[in-house]
């Protein structure tokens, strides 16, 4: 912002994320010129493909390389930097096409077994602590075509938001649980041992009908420790979907408290979250959810009497004990903000600690 110009400024990129949209500045090359971004990140995820994110370090790569590690730092601030851009690198394939015309089951499926593929090839990856909402090009694109999937749905731009969201984070938990099997199979050294098949037979003599009435019938047919006909992967998606189908078609029917009145994220009425929902639970700040049927009666029944002086009375009483969940969930959102600032300046702490080691290592080099 300058005196002519009013306009703030927009605020600095970090370095990580200058680095993946190709906007931060190389750095000066020393007389080794082979050095490079994009080496020091292929480099780390071979060694975490390898041996997980334990396997990865400033000085591994350094050493893998040849270089010394304060030379990375030249490149690389910090390691939290070097996993973002290996984030950013591995997810760098195109999701799938769309389809023609537009199938948006068929596409958020493959979208959701795209991101848990993804995962699959690179588990360390479920390793690396979420950090906020995807900001780099390559994970913005994800979301992008997770978006496209859903682009004749009748839902406004939050809702599907919040559906890719749950489709993902079904990919990344099937991804999560195949990876862990895997390791416990390897550890194991073997399939049986990790599914029970080993023990069947034993659980067959444990597991009686009077203390597991509902498990026996599994065990007896081997079904439980066994693989099965369903592939359970699947099986949950194709169940996420249809949920996600009967939200869009409840939201398509128009009907008074279809759909939206259900996801509420808070108790606040039409006009404090300027949406216009309608029924009977609008009045009531969305605090009803579709399978209250009997409370949804009685607010239709209060709005009928709402002139009656008791009626009135424990109308009041609603109004606080909402206004009293919206004050805690209000607290609640600060004191999470005064987290999120606090991580910020344990963050911003780090990284001048850091500068102030390599300026030292830098001032006693020969």
């Amino acid at each position: 912002m300058t005196v002519d110009d009013p306009t703030p400024e927009p605020p600095e990129l970090p370095h990580a994320l200058a680095l993946a949209w190709g906007v931060a500045a190389s750095p000066n090359r020393g007389p080794r010129r082979e050095l490079s971004i994009e080496r020091i990140v292929d480099t780390a995820i071979e060694l975490a493909d390898a041996d997980g994110l334990d396997g990865v370090s400033m000085a591994k790569v350094a050493q893998r390389l040849g270089y010394t590690t304060m030379s990375l730092y030249r490149y690389v601030t910090s390691k939290d930097d070097l996993l973002l851009l290996m984030q950013e690198q591995v997810i760098g394939v195109e999701p799938p096409p769309a389809h023609e015309p537009s199938d948006w089951r068929a596409e958020l499926r493959e979208w959701s077994q795209f991101t848990q593929s993804l995962l699959g090839a690179h588990p360390w990856y479920l390793d690396i602590p979420v950090q906020g909402a995807p900001v780099t090009p390559n994970n913005l694109q994800i979301v992008d075509r997770g978006l496209r999937a859903l682009r004749d749905v009748p839902l406004d731009q939050e809702e599907k938001m919040a559906v890719i969201l749950l489709a993902s984070n079904y990919g990344k938990a099937a991804a999560q649980l195949e990876r862990d099997l895997a390791r416990a199979v390897a550890a194991a050294g073997g399939h049986d041992e990790v599914l029970g098949g080993a023990y069947e037979s034993v659980l067959r003599d444990l597991v009686d009908a009077e203390r597991f009435p509902y498990l026996r019938p599994l065990v007896e047919s081997g079904s439980y420790v066994g693989e099965g006909q369903i592939d359970d992967v699947a099986f949950g998606l194709e169940r996420v979907l249809d949920g996600i189908a009967a939200y869009i078609d409840a939201r398509a029917s128009g009907l008074p408290g279809a759909g939206r009145d259900f996801a509420s994220r808070d108790a606040a009425g039409p006009a404090e979250t300027g949406r216009a929902d309608s029924g009977p639970t609008a009045q009531h700040g969305g605090s009803l959810t579709g399978d209250d049927d009997d409370l949804r009666a009685s607010a239709a029944l209060a709005s009928r009497f709402a002139r009656d002086p008791r009626v009135k009375k424990a109308a009041e009483k609603r109004k606080d004990a909402e206004r009293r969940v919206r004050e805690l969930r209000k607290a609640a959102q600060e004191a999470e903000k005064k987290v999120r600032e606090g991580e910020k300046a344990v963050r911003e702490a780090l990284r001048a600690e850091a500068d102030a080691a390599r300026s030292a290592a830098e001032r006693d080099a020969p």
